[in-house]
């Protein structure tokens, strides 16, 4: 049984490693393609971060993913999660970075349109608005961050030899904030539709680290987003580090620490049930896009300069990019659900 489900997982695991090629570059594009760190050593620190934060803090985005579309047999996870990854591949091949968030969200769409059943539109539309509200939030915080670094610089100027050193170890430090909020946020975009269906059983390694099987099906998902890092992200740093705007070492800071805290937002249960346990508004628990974070970040600092700098040519690129991925990977998933349950006699629900 295990390995049957480990053959249809590998669809995830294809996932994981397209999308590793996009994460690197989000959380560590701006501090490699500034040349404040290089890129091994921005990898290693990456993959380290994204598989804690897909073990320890992943459960509640993807229990939102789940419910998007119930999907409960190995077939049908394999074949949504099959077109995501094609989409995401597609998609990096030109250099763009692009969401597993959208490409998932597009290949359950196709499976509920090959079966029939109904969206779960409730989660539909909480994912949407996250989309909407990352990239409006991320710029927002990039503004006041910046705004508060340079009026510390103004108050307090750094030789700048010690300035340079400052930064590189705050976006070493925020980069790793950065990786475990992704790995957090993101990992239901990887496996998040094999929860239904995992059939590990609850683990403990030298009697002392407890794995659920949910926790193992994140471990496998984490392991293939850190081959991703290492194997195919080199383009994506690229087009975030420079082609989109050209930072500068503490504006590359400011844009991998809002990222962050963006990404953190929506992944936190423990933000969650603090802010429920005091009758304040929530933040949903949703998988949102890194892209978009980062993307607004960069654009919240063109702001504050009047957009200078910025290359709107770039951008337009990117934003195709984000439109067509779901499409593309609904399409996808629609007819590969045909093939599987009537060529391959495969039922996919």
């Amino acid at each position: 049984m295990n390995l049957v489900f480990l053959f249809y997982l590998s669809s995830g695991l294809f996932l994981g490693w397209a999308s590793g090629a996009n994460y690197m570059g989000n959380v560590f594009g701006t501090a490699v393609g500034t040349k404040m760190l290089s890129f091994t050593a921005a990898a290693i620190i990456c993959s380290i971060f994204i598989t804690l934060g897909a073990v320890y803090g992943g459960a509640g985005p993807a229990s939102t993913i789940a419910s998007l579309g119930s999907i409960n047999t190995m077939a049908g996870a394999f074949v949504a999660v099959l077109a995501a990854a094609f989409a995401i591949f597609m998609i990096t091949k030109t250099g763009l970075p692009v969401s597993s968030t959208q490409a998932i969200v597009g290949g359950i769409i196709g499976w509920n349109l090959f079966v029939g059943l109904p969206i779960d539109t409730y989660a539909l539309f909480k994912i949407l608005g996250a989309w909407i509200a990352s990239p409006l939030l991320s710029a927002i915080f990039a503004m006041i961050l910046m705004s508060v670094v340079k009026l510390f610089l103004h108050r307090f100027p750094l030789p700048l030899l010690y300035q340079d050193l400052y930064v590189r170890i705050a976006l070493i430090l925020t980069g790793a904030f950065g990786a475990y909020s992704l790995g957090a946020n993101n990992i239901g975009n990887i496996v998040g539709v094999f929860t239904n269906v995992v059939p590990f059983n609850d683990i403990k390694i030298f009697g002392i680290i407890s794995l659920s099987s949910t926790q193992q099906l994140f471990l496998l998902g984490g392991i293939a987003i850190s081959i991703g890092v290492f194997t195919y992200s080199k383009k994506i740093i690229n087009t975030i580090g420079r082609d989109i705007m050209e930072l500068s070492p503490t504006a590359a800071w400011v844009v991998v620490m809002s990222h962050s805290l963006v990404m953190f937002l929506f992944a936190s249960e423990n933000l969650h049930n603090f802010l429920v346990k005091y009758g304040l508004p929530t933040i949903p628990l949703v998988p949102i896009s890194s892209s978009e974070a980062v993307i607004g970040a960069v654009v919240g600092i063109a702001l504050l300069q009047k957009g200078r700098g910025l290359k709107i040519n770039s951008l337009g690129k990117v934003a195709i990019g984000w439109i067509t991925c779901p499409f593309f990977a609904a399409i996808f998933s629609f007819i590969a659900m045909f093939f599987m349950q009537n060529l391959f006699g495969q039922p996919v629900h």
